[in-house]
């Protein structure tokens, strides 16, 4: 191998997702898996065994999800590169992993040449994410600025989750129950439901008392009710 073969771990909890990722890079010559993971804590443990250049990381794992095992191995390998795997171009998981700082994204259907384009283009230093996803970022960003200049002081908490999952967050810290959501936010109440999930998933919490917690040590909940 020479030194411009980029070191790649794959991160996916199916197996045979994973073997098809490696049937692709046994036929080319600049590519070399140095490891394969089926967690996102393994992940962990193995980006720190092989030193990847390139990390290939799935993000939705049982155990623990790839945008939080992005931003663990991040803290500690800053200099290495991840991707996420992911079966759709879901905008909120992947703002959430560009926050946690992800460099780009491939769709598990992508073909070959998709897929080692992306992983040359992200280990030579770029960051590829949809017009979409960009959007999003400034977004954000504009959206921080509005609130340091507020009265309140706040920063913009919980950058993984979407404006509306905010506004559901923000809620349930006030007490309101999912009914009681629903009709402040003219949403149904399964549709509260379904962001709820979204949050204990994104927030990694078991239940709405810990969602609570995490919401008011970040400044929610406070005040009067919206």
């Amino acid at each position: 191998m020479t030194e411009n073969v980029i070191r790649l771990l794959i991160v996916d909890d199916h197996t045979l997702f994973r073997e098809g990722l490696l049937a692709i890079f046994l036929a080319v010559s600049d590519i070399e898996v140095v490891g394969e993971a089926a967690s996102g804590a393994e992940a962990i443990e193995k980006a720190q065994q092989s030193n990847p250049h390139v990390i290939l990381m799935d993000i939705q794992m049982e155990d623990m999800n790839g945008i939080e095992a992005t931003a663990r191995i991040l803290e500690r390998q800053p200099n290495t590169k991840i991707i996420m795997l992911t079966m759709m171009e879901d905008n909120d998981s992947l703002f959430a992993a560009m926050m946690a700082g992800a460099r780009s994204y491939v769709l598990k259907g992508a073909d070959k040449s998709a897929v080692l384009r992306t992983i040359r283009s992200v280990a030579s230093g770029d960051v590829l994410f949809g017009a979409a996803i960009a959007n999003r970022v400034s977004d954000y960003f504009r959206n921080l600025n509005s609130l340091s200049r507020s009265d309140t002081g706040m920063a913009a908490p919980f950058p993984e989750l979407s404006e509306r999952e905010l506004e559901v967050l923000d809620r349930i810290a006030h007490g309101l129950n999912n009914h009681e959501i629903a009709v402040q936010l003219n949403i149904t109440v399964k549709t509260v439901s379904n962001h709820i999930s979204n949050i204990f998933s994104k927030l990694q919490v078991a239940d709405r008392a810990q969602a609570i917690i995490k919401a008011r040590e970040a400044g929610l909940g406070k005040g009067s009710q919206p």
